[in-house]
């Protein structure tokens, strides 16, 4: 079923995209400007491990350094049918974990030190099957097509209000001015809006993924709850950049208006317990 709307949404996006770029420049458009897209986030896609592991401060550790950790994620993985991820552990007190790397054999799975102070060893086996199953599931791929996506909108929104603003647009017959304004004021919002519905939906995708692996849905939900809990005592020094990565929001307040739930990178707390007490194993 997550699989189905995660395909949905992207389908929506690439459509919005042909649309847009076939209004501003021809069949040709669209083209143009994914692939000027996929470029921008090309480099960010292919050194994520690096670049997110140093927002983070994490450092890279062996089975000598946390045996406990280290023998968990590598029985989970083989339940994943997974090669061995780089285990890391970060220096932040809140309690939080992300899985990043651009394929399953250049893939990371890091915890904080306060997901290890604060979670009991079977909440903690949910949290590392969950990220093991962002990786079998290619979330941090899908997330740079969508992420490219929005952004060649993004592109072809700023040039289409640039040439609103200084007269250079498209003549009226070949197209509305006004509808192509629009177009650039409403496209972006909307990317943005599929953007994040693709980011939830892999989240529940991960957590019921997650229960495969483990066999236990409850560990998972009970560490869900104090993550949020303590997420919103305490702090983390991140760039915000990679806060989507986390299993929790690092800087989640709560409870969001509905209008404000359109752009958060997590779906709430309250509806992935829901969600993972609706399984039946």
């Amino acid at each position: 079923m997550q699989i189905a709307k995660v395909f949905g949404l992207m389908t929506a996006m690439t459509l919005m995209l042909v649309a847009f770029g076939q209004y501003m420049g021809g069949s040709s458009g669209a083209v143009f400007a994914f692939v000027i897209a996929m470029a921008m986030n090309f480099g960010t896609y292919w050194f994520s491990d690096r670049a997110v592991m140093r927002m983070y401060r994490a450092k890279v550790i062996g089975p000598d350094d946390a045996p406990d950790l280290y023998r968990m994620v590598d029985r989970l993985r083989q339940k994943a049918e997974l090669p061995m991820p780089t285990v890391a552990l970060a220096p932040a007190q809140q309690p939080n974990a992300f899985a990043t790397g651009r394929n399953a054999e250049h893939a990371v799975v890091c915890v904080t030190v306060g997901l290890m102070d604060v979670l009991d060893a079977r909440e903690l086996e949910g949290v590392i099957a969950h990220e093991l199953a962002h990786i079998k599931h290619r979330h941090m791929l899908v997330g740079t097509l969508a992420a490219a996506m929005a952004g060649a909108i993004g592109l072809f929104a700023s040039i289409a209000r640039w040439g609103f603003i200084l007269g250079t647009g498209r003549d009226n017959d070949r197209g509305n001015p006004i509808v192509l304004l629009l177009m650039a004021i409403v496209a972006p919002i909307a990317a943005i809006v599929v953007q994040m519905a693709i980011s939830r939906q892999n989240e529940f995708q991960a957590d019921a993924t997650a229960v495969r692996i483990s066999g236990d849905k409850h560990g998972l939900a009970s560490a869900l709850r104090r993550i949020e809990s303590a997420a919103q005592r305490v702090p983390m020094a991140v760039n915000p950049a990679g806060a989507h990565l986390a299993i929790i929001n690092p800087f989640s307040s709560g409870h969001a208006p509905a209008f404000a739930g359109l752009f958060r990178t997590h779906p709430s707390t309250e509806d992935r317990i829901a969600a993972l007490e609706a399984l039946q194993l």
